[in-house]
């Protein structure tokens, strides 16, 4: 059998070689600590969970229309309204997935040869989207010096006749940046002076500790051009539900809708039904980003205490992304931390050429692993010094 070329053009995660290490070493006893997951470590509120259950017991568990149930795109075209400034309705929402979002949005636009500009150092699975849409992945950096912020240049100088699309990331998984407003006019500008396609994954909106959350949605000249991607996965500990949305014109909704008719359907309707308690509950999502808050000082005070290391405070996500100072590829630094100290994180070379000699940690984990694991890695560093 040969497989099509769209699916080989595609890799694997970029920590799947670590995953199965950690797996082997978990079967012979080794007490493995991961900072490696992007999910919050706590539980989904319960009064979420009772939603979804009431919903459930009272038959809520059939298919939904395509675009998800009316009651919760109205609800998310008022939270847009009301929190981002964004002028939409209802008929500009489809529920579905987040990460299914992106996936439509570059399947919809994204012909053989297309370039999509995608962050450097940006989400893993940006990349290998465009890779299956028979695209080209053109990394656009993100200026390290400046706190990871948009280089204007570097973006300018990537764009060709070629460019059909822009995503961009704020706050930024890996590297925890928070775009300015300056940043998100100058993306404004860009899309509109090229007329390309804008995807504003804006799944890390509630976790931001300095600074604001700005949807380019404000600028209401470039709505015409603009696909915004959100969830419940890291503001409500959702990431098992599989529930989130897609923004966009009422033109582009209807046929990227065809996607999901023919793929998933729709989203689980019960996740659906417990989402919408999920949009009234500011409080869970308050006390989370306070005990986020609390480790993000602890990580990165210890952090920056190791020799070897330099490290952004980051200003939004629950990331560090360290940079160290050994001629080591990030790939053979991870193997080595979790061989020898047993202890998983995600090498910077998956996010991209400038996350190399970079690792990430997530904070997404109890004050008891951190601590531990922060002082396997001053061992380690120390060792290497």
């Amino acid at each position: 059998m040969e497989f099509s070329e769209r699916v080989l053009s595609m890799s694997p995660s970029g920590t799947l070689k670590l995953v199965e290490l950690a797996n082997q070493l978990k079967l012979k006893g080794h007490r493995i600590i991961s900072f490696a997951v992007g999910e919050p470590d706590f539980t989904t509120p319960q009064t979420v969970i009772e939603a979804a259950y009431e919903a459930a017991k009272n038959g809520k568990t059939h298919y939904t229309p395509p675009l998800g149930i009316r009651e919760l795109r109205e609800k998310i075209a008022e939270k847009y309204q009301r929190e981002n400034h964004v002028n939409v309705s209802a008929e500009n929402v489809m529920v579905t997935p987040a990460k299914m979002a992106i996936f439509m949005a570059v399947a919809g636009f994204v012909d053989p040869g297309d370039e999509v500009l995608i962050p450097d150092p940006g989400w893993v699975s940006y990349k290998e989207m465009v890779h299956f849409a028979r695209g080209k992945p053109v990394g656009y950096r993100l200026d390290e010096e400046k706190d990871y912020s948009l280089d204007i240049d570097d973006l300018l100088g990537k764009i060709n006749s070629k460019t059909k699309m822009i995503i961009i990331n704020s706050p930024s998984n890996p590297t925890g940046t928070v775009f300015s407003q300056d940043d998100i006019k100058a993306i404004r500008d860009i899309v509109l002076d090229y007329n390309l396609v804008l995807v504003s994954d804006e799944i890390y909106e509630k976790i931001i500790y300095e600074g604001e959350h700005i949807s380019p949605g404000i600028y209401e000249e470039l709505l015409g051009n603009l696909i915004i991607v959100n969830g419940f996965s890291k503001s409500h500990a959702m990431t098992g539900w599989r529930i989130g949305y897609l923004i966009a014109p009422k033109d582009i909704i209807n046929q990227l809708s065809k996607i999901q008719q023919h793929t998933i359907s729709c989203a689980p309707s019960i996740a659906q039904y417990g989402v919408l308690r999920a949009l009234e509950d500011k409080e869970s999502v308050k006390r989370m980003v306070e005990e986020f808050t609390r480790r993000r000082e602890f990580v990165y005070n210890s952090l920056k205490e190791i020799d070897g290391l330099d490290v952004m405070k980051p200003r939004g996500t629950f990331y560090v992304f360290p940079r160290y100072k050994y001629p080591i590829p990030s790939g053979e630094l991870a193997e080595k931390i979790l061989m020898e100290k047993h202890i998983a994180l995600t090498p910077g070379s998956a996010f991209g050429k400038y996350g190399e000699y970079h690792f990430r940690l997530s904070f997404a984990s109890s004050m008891e692993n951190l601590e531990e694991g922060i002082s396997r890695l001053r061992d380690f560093f120390s060792s290497l010094s």
